[in-house]
């Protein structure tokens, strides 16, 4: 690289350290609510599909590692996420920059079609926001995080049929992986699940089988809500997450929706959630008015931003 002061390589297992210490300042300095544990991290490195020493990029000067490019493929739709992290006291250096441009061959090399960066729509992004605009990427999308105050939750105004959803049971990994990609084919930047992704995600910190809920008709899941359960930030508080929320097509408009997001919400709010969030797609003017209608204002947004791979 340019500057002899920073060395950009690959990672390799004796970072771990220092990779996780560099996540949890990340969440430090801009929390998204994730529990970030030594075992999280280390669950995180061994997702499916992933190989850290081939798709996690390092910085370093002095001997401190201060950076990294994170590159998640997602081979069925032939995309790679970009997820990049500088330390605030080495940034405006041009090392986002030169990481995208290392990021680049190796999206090339998995076949990538497009690379896709999410960055915050705040005053704190404006340079990057420019920088990927310089180098090519054309913002494609906006998502809104949406919030809700469990203290406007009304349980007694809760319809008995939402109750009945059952969570997902032992061994059901493959009735989920079907249920969740009908209902979300060709929805934008949603890569098909496979059942070990399933499993994986289910295994994760702050996830559990119980916390998935489905409803039937008959013996055919037709809706599903699927929510976590997380620390908030102070000692006894706790926020909950609605990951996924989707309906099949043909029961749309009947009020499967609903019907999954008020048993999704009773029970995050039994398990102590403070305040509930959900990432919606802007362009989703039905999930948004489902949502809405239950009392979620929204809070932040954030920008998608892609660049076509030759």
């Amino acid at each position: 690289m340019n500057n002899p002061a920073y060395i950009i390589r690959s990672y390799q297992p004796a970072d771990f350290n220092s990779f996780a210490l560099m996540k949890t300042e990340a969440e430090k300095l801009k929390p998204a609510g994730r529990c970030l544990s030594l075992q999280g991290i280390a669950k995180y490195l061994a997702r499916p599909n992933y190989l850290p020493e081939r798709d996690l990029l390092m910085v370093e000067t002095g001997g401190n590692t201060i950076g990294y490019m994170d590159i998640t493929w997602e081979r069925l739709i032939r995309r790679v996420i970009l997820d990049c992290w500088i330390h605030p006291e080495h940034r405006r250096r041009g090392l986002a920059t030169k990481l995208l441009s290392c990021a680049l061959p190796r999206a090339k090399e998995l076949g990538a079609r497009v690379a896709h960066v999410n960055v915050m729509e705040d005053e704190d992004n404006e340079v990057a926001r420019r920088v990927l605009a310089k180098l090519g990427f054309q913002c494609v999308r906006r998502f809104l995080e949406l919030r809700l105050d469990t203290a406007r939750f009304c349980r007694q105004d809760i319809d008995p049929v939402a109750l009945e959803c059952r969570p997902l049971g032992h061994g059901e990994e493959d009735k989920l992986t079907q249920i969740q990609n009908r209902c979300f084919a060709g929805s934008w930047g949603y890569n098909p699940n496979t059942v070990e992704e399933i499993i994986y995600r289910i295994n994760l910190s702050g996830c559990s089988a119980d916390d998935i809920l489905l409803t039937y008709e008959g013996d055919r899941a037709i809706g599903y809500c699927w929510t976590e359960v997380i620390p908030g930030r102070g000692a006894t508080e706790r926020e909950g997450r609605i990951s996924m929320l989707g309906t099949e097509p043909e029961h749309r408009g009947k009020g499967v929706g609903k019907r999954v997001l008020t048993a999704g919400l009773a029970h995050l709010n039994s398990k102590g959630a403070r305040v509930i969030e959900v990432t919606v797609d802007s362009g989703n003017e039905a999930a948004l008015a489902l949502y809405r209608s239950a009392g979620f204002e929204v809070c932040t947004s954030s920008l998608w931003y892609e660049k076509v791979i030759n």
